[in-house]
């Protein structure tokens, strides 16, 4: 009974975790959008997973991600170690304000 009840209560875990967030996200600002999908690894804009990729304009400018769609395109497509952002759990819009907050903070 106990194994039961655990086990339910990780997969009702897992179904809030992996549910689209664009729903949720609605109106919120690109600084509250960063901090929900991005600051786990990116924090104070670096990177915990790969430190030479970090959000830095020095960076950024580094590795040829000068625009907003240069990070749109890196949200969705990735290199190794980071999450894919895919367009049901952060919808273009919302990739797009993370990505103007990523240019005007992290300079």
């Amino acid at each position: 009974m106990k194994t039961a009840t655990l086990a339910s209560a990780f997969f009702a875990a897992m179904l809030f975790l992996f549910l689209p967030s664009g729903a949720s996200a609605k109106g919120m600002s690109g600084k509250a959008l960063f901090q929900k999908n991005c600051s786990d690894c990116h924090v104070n804009g670096g990177n915990i997973i790969n430190p030479a990729y970090t959000l830095h304009k020095k960076d950024r400018q580094k590795h040829g991600v000068k625009t907003v769609n240069d990070i749109v395109h890196i949200m969705r497509h990735p290199g190794p170690g980071m999450h894919v952002f895919t367009k049901q759990m952060v919808p273009d819009k919302d990739a797009k304000k993370i990505a103007r907050y990523i240019l005007k903070t992290f300079k």
